[in-house]
């Protein structure tokens, strides 16, 4: 078997499952997700290799038309860019009619580029009627190369989506090493974890520019030493983030600090503080820390 290896992109509309289904073919939690839309805020690259395959998965922020804020048309800007450098898409829609922004993202698509359709979240469905009306209407649309309905929660069909996508790819040798998962470094993936946990734990309170940077990170034998600062805009941000007698702070860090160490395979010891910045999100190292 000829050795096989290429990019493939995760698009679709904010919530569908992108993060989570990377994060599936890669093992581990290497993608943030939360209820919260657009909480993917940067190309982040899953590398899973099987075999004779490397799958090189680029997870991309949620497109929408919807709120068009400076931050959600770069995070658009970056899912038009993605579109147009890879060797598969894998477009993921929910078990329903496809809407005006999902028409919007196969406009963006180059037409040399193949596109396999990923209905996720079949397991909602409780007529599984609908399901085979929308496999045939999608196929109507005429420009999916396949179509597979799967539940990434229930990790329906994912194997087989593999191999799928397989036959796609172009025969070359391995772009990364085999035991390699992403191209971002450690300092980076600590930052994600700490924004993963604000957005979990304090829901729509927080607006999406609260940023996270790693002031400090620390190798002291087999333990890392993060030292991280929680950015906001607002001082009425700052108490909500902390929570009363530094509760939720305190709950923020040892989720991140679990999720680390499950990441990094060893322990981590975690500082975090919340810093007041005006004007955090109009500044040129925001828009670098936004992923823009």
């Amino acid at each position: 078997m000829n050795k096989r290896c290429g990019t493939i992109a995760i698009v679709g509309q904010p919530n569908v499952g992108k993060s989570t289904m990377l994060n599936y073919f890669i093992g581990t939690k290497l993608s943030i997700t939360s209820r919260k839309a657009q909480t993917t805020r940067y190309q982040l690259l899953g590398i899973h290799t099987l075999s004779e395959t490397q799958y090189i998965f680029i997870d991309t922020p949620g497109y929408q038309l919807k709120y068009l804020n400076k931050l959600n048309k770069n995070l658009n800007k970056t899912v038009k860019q993605t579109l147009q450098d890879v060797d598969i898409i894998l477009f993921l829609i929910e078990p329903k009619e496809m809407t005006d922004i999902d028409l919007k993202i196969l406009q963006m698509i180059p037409k040399k580029t193949p596109v396999i359709l990923v209905i996720n979240k079949v397991d909602l469905l409780k007529d599984k009627s609908r399901l085979l009306k929308l496999i045939q209407t999608c196929k109507d649309y005429n420009c999916f190369e396949e179509i597979i309905p799967t539940s990434v929660k229930k990790e329906n069909n994912l194997k087989e989506l593999l191999q799928s996508a397989r036959k796609f790819l172009p025969e070359q040798e391995f772009i990364y090493e085999v035991d390699q998962i992403t191209d971002k470094n450690e300092r980076f993936l600590a930052a994600e974890i700490i924004r993963e946990k604000i957005f979990r734990l304090t829901g729509q309170e927080i607006p999406y520019t609260v940023a996270v940077e790693i002031e400090k990170f620390e190798h002291d034998g087999d333990i890392r030493r993060i030292f991280a600062v929680i950015i906001v805009e607002r001082d009425a941000h700052k108490p909500i983030i902390i929570g009363n007698k530094g509760i939720r702070l305190k709950k923020i860090s040892s989720n991140a600090r679990l999720d680390m160490e499950k990441l990094f395979d060893g322990k981590v010891w975690l500082e975090t503080w919340v810093k007041v910045q005006k004007g955090w999100s109009d500044d040129l190292r925001a828009l670098k820390s936004l992923g823009l």
